[in-house]
């Protein structure tokens, strides 16, 4: 789409949206038509979309033709299998996310000013942060702010990312290898890769620990679809290094429990078994080899977008509190003294 007729477009749509003049509300600031085409995106097709909006087939229908009409562009290539956003499509369904969002922020600010302490905050993780981390800072948030309700969506890496990027989420915590388009990053540390066993393991006194080493250990691994198990095995691949790993899943609890159990040894970074380490339940041993450390904690939001308040307070509460060994939930904060991680 040529760069004036883009702008045409998103002048007619911004104009569409504001007729509305109504903001007290999010769901009256959103134009019906906008939110039918935004789930068919999502969706791929428009009885999907039917099912989850609990709306006929027909009225989506009839509010697409609407928007086509009004826009006097299609926003879908019809096809066999389903309907995928045009040029203009994508275009229009950025923007439709970008006011969508907007007008949450707007209706949790009204309801501050009101002096209600409420909000919801919605995110989304890799599981890593999903078992242990996630749910202590919630719960030390909510001592401070009992109002502030939360939705935690949990997924692989890039799903957490485009939850994020796609507006399902206002917070994205995950592990990264890599910048990514449209996501802002409001805090980005050092992830190392380290060994978990249990604390009777022969392992477990050890203060550092090589690949090489670990080779004559039953070792459980992730899928490898897993940040992970990709640098893993791109680190193995350099020494010439051969594992048979005797369990593996996609589900990483599972091998964090096998391990605390004296199964062998698992592979996770310190966020993800931080209150297990307090707690003396496990043993996080630091792995040397050159690329173990490459991978990234990573907390995401939506580029240039504004943040409601509850979201933005629970964003810094997070950052304060991510960094190696620090844990929200405890009265007190505190920097563990038994884990053996190195310095950053």
């Amino acid at each position: 789409m040529p760069p004036v007729q883009c702008l045409e477009f998103i002048i007619a749509i911004s104009a569409m949206m504001m007729a509305k003049g109504a903001f007290m509300n999010s769901r009256v600031l959103q134009e019906t038509a906008l939110r039918y085409f935004l789930e068919v995106v999502r969706c791929g097709s428009i009885s999907e979309a039917s099912g989850k909006l609990n709306v006929a087939p027909s009225a989506i229908s009839r509010q697409i033709a609407r928007l086509e009409s009004e826009l006097d562009t299609l926003l879908f290539e019809r096809r066999a299998r389903g309907m995928v956003p045009s040029a203009a499509g994508e275009l229009l369904a950025v923007h439709a996310r970008h006011m969508q969002l907007e007008a949450d922020r707007i209706g949790s600010e009204i309801l501050a000013l009101r002096g209600l302490q409420r909000g919801k905050v919605r995110l989304a993780s890799s599981e890593g942060f999903a078992v242990d981390f996630l749910p202590a800072a919630i719960a030390a948030f909510r001592k401070r702010y009992s109002g502030i309700h939360f939705h935690l969506m949990v997924g692989p890496p890039a799903q957490a990312t485009r939850h994020v990027r796609e507006g399902n989420a206002d917070i994205g915590i995950t592990f990264s290898l890599k910048p990514e388009a449209d996501i802002s990053v409001a805090l980005r540390q050092p992830a190392p890769i380290m060994a978990l066993v249990s604390p009777g393991h022969e392992l477990a006194t050890k203060k550092h620990l090589t690949l090489a080493q670990l080779q004559r250990y039953p070792l459980a691994l992730p899928s490898p679809e897993t940040t992970l198990r990709q640098l893993f095995d791109i680190c193995c691949s350099r020494q010439n290094l051969a594992f048979e790993s005797i369990f593996s899943s996609d589900y990483t609890e599972a091998l964090i429990n096998f391990a605390m159990l004296g199964g062998g040894v698992a592979l996770a970074g310190e966020i993800s078994v931080r209150y297990r380490i307090y707690q003396q339940r496990v043993v996080a041993i630091p792995i040397r080899d050159q690329g173990m450390d490459s991978r990234f904690i990573e907390v995401q939001t939506l580029a240039n977008r504004t943040l409601p308040s509850a979201t933005q307070a629970f964003l810094a509460f997070i950052n304060e509190h991510i960094p190696a060994g620090k844990l929200p939930f405890l009265p007190n904060p505190q920097l563990l003294t038994d884990i053996h991680a190195p310095s950053e």
